[in-house]
């Protein structure tokens, strides 16, 4: 039986990478993937070289695609994300938009038969404090300054006009080797978070090669379920505790109330009955977390956790804006 040509693009992200060693683990496909060379993806990929065919290159340049020919299946998940994406919106732009042109374009004339499944976001629905669970029909009204969603908007306009067969998940809030950034303070407490791991998320992907038929043409919501839920007040404590770092007592108008998004999937069940990728809870979540923080580590953090907090606080732009009393900028994070 003819071995499938798999393409995976982004294979040395989270949730890339794990799609790579599902797909190696599997023994049943040929596996391409193409992502950009740095020092991090190099030491990532090329101990895989025997196994599978790596090319380096730039999405955002047509010419490093040329290479990627008789694709059966495409995994597309190479993207700038936020905070990247928020700071660096022409670098997001080139990427995630015109990186998912660019490799759109060189299917249709190479691989005109492929099955392209493209990673978008929760973040196109926009703000859903108010009305929390949400649904693929719903409209998309990205939040002010949200030049990722944009991005990702725009990319799936262009694989919906495609010649293309193809399916596109939009992504909850993917919870793994998460690195503490701004983002933490402009979610709001009371956000409805849903999350889903990187393993479950690549075994979605993965789990979709086999069923084109159920997914083609069509749009999913991917995420945890039930099982992956908690308000980020919630989810966010649980961290601390684990890290050692107490108490979630920041003061007030640290936190965004609004102009962030994430939610509740009210219909995550619609790929989970296709694909049937959900393995985790958000207590495995919070579990992987806790094995990977040794009890050194923990006692270290929890006798520096004011300064910890006092720095972490440092990074919060609603703070900074409530402290400066600019106008603009208050209306953008507070009601």
């Amino acid at each position: 039986m003819t071995k499938k040509n798999i393409l995976l693009t982004g294979a040395s992200g989270t949730v890339g990478f794990e799609a790579l060693l599902q797909l190696i683990d599997k023994k049943i496909y040929n596996v391409t993937v193409f992502d950009k060379e740095t020092k991090q993806s190099s030491l990532k990929l090329l101990p895989y070289k025997d196994q599978v065919n790596v090319i380096f290159g730039d999405i955002s340049v047509a010419k490093d695609l040329e290479a990627i020919k008789d694709i059966d299946f495409v995994i597309h998940l190479a993207a700038i994300i936020p905070p990247v994406a928020d700071d660096f919106p022409e670098l997001a732009k080139k990427v995630n938009l015109i990186g998912t042109q660019n490799l759109v374009d060189q299917l249709e004339k190479h691989s005109p038969n492929a099955f392209l499944m493209y990673s978008s976001s929760i973040s196109v629905y926009g703000d859903r404090i108010l009305k929390p669970f949400i649904k693929v029909g719903d409209a998309l009204r990205p939040s002010e300054g949200d030049y990722y969603a944009t991005t990702k908007i725009a990319a799936e306009e262009y694989i919906q006009k495609s010649k293309l067969d193809y399916t596109i998940f939009r992504l909850a809030a993917i919870m793994g080797n998460h690195k503490i950034s701004k983002l933490m303070f402009h979610q709001p407490l009371d956000t409805s978070l849903e999350i889903a791991t990187p393993r479950d998320t690549a075994r979605a992907f993965v789990n979709g090669i086999e069923n084109q038929n159920e997914l083609s043409k069509r749009i999913f919501n991917l995420g945890g379920g039930e099982s992956c839920r908690a308000s980020y007040e919630d989810f966010l404590q649980r961290s601390f505790t684990i890290f050692g770092l107490g108490k979630l007592n920041f003061p007030k108008h640290a936190f965004a109330d609004k102009n962030f998004h994430c939610g509740y999937y009210a219909d995550g069940d619609d790929l989970e009955n296709i694909v049937h990728f959900r393995q985790d809870t958000i207590d495995d979540y919070f579990k992987m977390e806790a094995a990977k923080v040794s009890s050194i580590r923990k006692f270290v953090t929890s006798l520096l956790k004011t300064p910890i907090k006092w720095f972490l606080l440092k990074k919060s732009e609603p703070y900074q804006a409530y402290k400066d009393k600019d106008i603009v900028q208050m209306n953008h994070y507070f009601n």
